[in-house]
């Protein structure tokens, strides 16, 4: 099987789960979060866009409800041994499926939590299960139960976000010689992701940013490519990716002379994020990250052109997005532990005079001062 960790791996997540659960009082849990299920077991899919459940009870059985597509991917990528398969058909409904299913496994009138906030769950199968399910057993929101369990990584998964990290330096090495005047950036985007992809890292969970001009100012992915003016800015946002696992970093990159306005938001941008470096660290919380970015950069009058978070945990992931549940962002006290990889960005949008700048790098926690995963410093980018 092409699992990416020792099977004592496994064993170890699914007893901090169990154990977890039943402080939780959970009979069992229906995982839906496909980061969920490739965490636990290693299952390795993007059939996550169809209906698919990992059931796990409190007894450590798992048996996976998905469709017949996904059987032999289940089998060949993950320790689960139990698949059970719903039919694809006129009008299917396999939130029933799941309900015979949870009957067979003796859960009628359990405590069930529910994997309700993730991509793997639309609104039409939360409203089928939520009917199906009602006066079955009491349900119950566990959304954030295992991602919280994810933040803080093993050493074999630190291995692979190191990994991680190499392949973001190589896209950002195979990016700085095409940032010039009349460098495309569909030559540009093709570098990054062909580094990643030539050492043997994987799709990210979401598309890379790309964007030149006035899409400098953008925060997301758009479609369409343009070439660089002799005087540019370009916002470039990617992750390395390896066994899934994500390290993310952002640049905005000048062409030609940078305007005043340009180096005064790289100023902000640079002192901010070193002052995060002295909070990221235990004994702070997620929130006093937030709170030094927006100090920082409301002093220097700048509140209308940041943003309302500046980073995330990251971790192993799957489309539509490489972040995690945990950003930082205002009042957020989750607290900043050793071993968890979250990414700083420093975002400034100025659209009264035009000017983008960012500023972003992916850290491993420690018991002391945080670790940038790169070796790429955090000098201002100039073609």
């Amino acid at each position: 099987m092409a699992l990416h960790f020792d099977r004592s791996e496994y064993a170890d997540r699914l007893a901090r789960l169990t154990t977890k659960m039943a402080e939780e009082k959970l009979d069992a849990i229906l995982l839906f979060a496909q980061e969920s299920m490739y965490w636990l077991t290693g299952y390795d899919t993007f059939g996550y866009c169809f209906f698919q459940t990992l059931v796990v009870k409190a007894d450590g059985s798992m048996t996976l409800l998905t469709r017949s597509a996904d059987l032999r991917q289940a089998r060949q990528t993950s320790i689960i041994e139990n698949i059970v398969v719903w039919v694809d058909r006129v009008n299917a409904d396999p939130t029933l499926d799941l309900k015979n299913l949870l009957s067979e496994l003796d859960l009628l009138g359990a405590k069930i939590g529910v994997e309700y906030d993730t991509h793997g769950m639309t609104g039409r199968i939360a409203r089928l299960l939520d009917n199906q399910l009602t006066n079955f057993g009491q349900l119950s929101d566990a959304s954030y139960l295992v991602s919280r369990l994810r933040l803080v990584k093993s050493a074999a998964e630190i291995a692979h976000v190191q990994r991680a990290a190499e392949l973001a330096d190589d896209a950002l090495d195979a990016a700085l010689p095409l940032i010039k005047a009349g460098g495309d950036e569909a030559d540009i985007l093709a570098a990054m992701q062909g580094a990643v992809f030539s050492g043997g890292g994987d799709y990210p969970a979401n598309e890379f940013i790309v964007g030149s001009g006035e899409d400098a100012l953008l925060c997301r992915y758009k479609a369409g490519r343009r070439k660089l003016d002799a005087t540019d800015q370009l916002t470039l946002e990617w992750a390395g990716t390896a066994a899934h696992y994500h390290v993310a970093m952002m640049r905005t990159a000048l062409v030609g002379e940078p305007s005043p306005r340009h180096k005064e938001l790289y100023k902000a941008c640079l002192e901010t994020i070193r002052a995060i470096e002295e909070v990221l660290s235990p004994g702070h919380t997620f929130g006093d990250v937030f709170d030094t970015h927006a100090r920082i950069l409301d002093e220097r009058g700048l509140s209308r052109h940041r943003l309302n978070a500046c980073g995330y945990s990251l971790g192993a992931r799957f489309s539509p997005s490489w972040m995690e549940h945990q950003m930082f962002h205002f009042g957020n006290p989750q607290e900043i532990l050793p071993g968890m990889t979250l990414f700083v960005h420093m975002i400034i949008m100025d659209s009264d005079s035009g000017a983008a700048m960012t500023l972003g790098q992916t850290y491993l926690t420690t018991e002391g001062a945080p670790q940038p995963l790169s070796r790429h410093g955090l000098d201002l980018i100039q073609g």
